[in-house]
């Protein structure tokens, strides 16, 4: 299970060293704030997880927003009842989520195909109404589920470790509370853990099997394989990083909204899944940032800040100019990002890090040509022949 390939280990160092400078190398983008990261870090969690069962079975799921919501009510729920510390928090949050997403699964595995899709986004709706009107009384509906200070608390209050201070309670990791920089590191190390998780999945006889129903689901049944057991645990593995992800969100921001379960979440995470490269490892981390970056700071572009970047033009071309780029960014940032969805679904279809890849291969293959003077052997016969 741990024993790791040279290659799992390189691949693991550079991601971790990618995830644990990010402050460094966003900063240039505009984009080195310890808010902005984290959600950078917990979208990439959620989407890491989803991959597990879109990227190894084929199996595209519309409902995982469900179980992010679960996990941010959870988390907060263990606030308000046990502690401010993020450890129970965050395990309630994988468990309650695991459990719903055994629920959801068990029912909308006996489909397949688009069948499953629709199942999976009915649930998700359901879950949504029934957070946003039914269970008010657990949801907090509209308003969003909060903390405060007269919460009882009873491992806190158990310990000794009440509220000290005029201000709200914050979580905590054993009695140091997270915000800042410190809240950033402590979800970038999880996310960490989660990619490492994730490759042995991916590497495990359990990944092979997943790989193969998403090859030939009909064949592997033919031959005796019991395929629903293993498309059961994708969906529960899954359903489980989305919780963790929630509850990730509750521990950065303790409020819990119905606003996390909408089927906006779980397109959004499809986009991302797919942008970066459905299957692929890091391609889902990558996609996540690119459109958390896209929402929260190309968004953020408006008109003054397009006039003192076109400022060395003419004033008749620079108003064009801004005319026209006005559009794709600021409140349009949506129009931008179709245009990036249709580019790369068209001309790179395995996401952005395998049509990466792909072209590498094609450049080395072109270098290697060109080396060799005397041409490329094809079919026992040399090119220049």
């Amino acid at each position: 299970m741990f024993s790791f390939t040279r290659k799992q280990f390189t691949m693991l160092a550079v991601f971790a060293a990618i995830v644990l400078t990010m402050p460094i190398w966003l900063s240039p983008l505009g984009a080195a704030y310890p808010g902005l990261m984290q959600k950078f870090v917990i979208y990439a969690i959620f989407a890491i997880g989803f991959n597990i069962l879109f990227g190894l079975t084929g199996y595209l799921s519309f409902g995982h927003a469900a179980f992010l919501g679960v996990g941010s009510y959870t988390a907060v729920w263990s606030f308000k009842l046990l502690s401010m510390d993020m450890i129970p928090a965050l395990f309630f949050a994988v468990i309650f989520a695991g459990i719903f997403a055994l629920f959801i699964g068990y029912f909308s595995l006996r489909r397949s195909g688009i069948y499953f899709s629709i199942l999976t986004l009915a649930f998700a709706q359901m879950s949504y109404s029934l957070a946003y009107s039914v269970l008010t009384p657990i949801t907090n509906g509209e308003t969003g589920l909060l903390i405060a200070r007269d919460d009882p608390r009873a491992i806190d209050t158990m310990l000794g470790l009440g509220q000290t201070t005029s201000g709200m309670p914050m979580p905590s990791l054993i009695g140091v509370e997270l915000g800042g920089y410190g809240g950033f590191y402590i979800c970038a190390l999880v996310l960490i853990a989660c990619f490492f998780v994730s490759q042995k999945i991916f590497a495990s006889s359990f990944g092979m099997a997943l790989r193969g129903i998403k090859s030939n689901q009909t064949r592997m049944m033919y031959t005796g394989f019991n395929t629903k057991p293993y498309l059961l645990a994708a969906f529960v593995i899954s359903g489980m990083f989305a919780g963790l992800a929630g509850g990730l969100l509750a521990v950065t921001d303790p409020i819990a909204g119905a606003e996390r379960m909408k089927w906006t979440e779980s397109g959004n995470l499809v986009l991302m899944t797919i942008l970066g490269g459905v299957g692929t490892l890091i391609g889902p981390v990558v996609g996540a940032w690119l459109i958390k970056y896209f929402e929260n700071i190309f968004s953020a572009i408006n008109t003054n800040v397009l006039n003192s970047f076109f400022d060395f033009l003419p004033d008749g071309l620079q108003e064009v100019m801004v005319t026209i780029m006005s559009k794709f960014v600021g409140e349009g940032w949506h129009l931008t990002l179709g245009l990036m969805f249709v580019v790369i679904v068209v001309f790179l279809p395995g996401g952005l890090v395998e049509g990466t890849e792909r072209l590498m291969r094609r450049l080395r293959r072109t270098g290697k040509a060109s080396d060799d003077p005397a041409g490329r052997v094809t079919s026992g016969r040399t090119v220049n022949e």
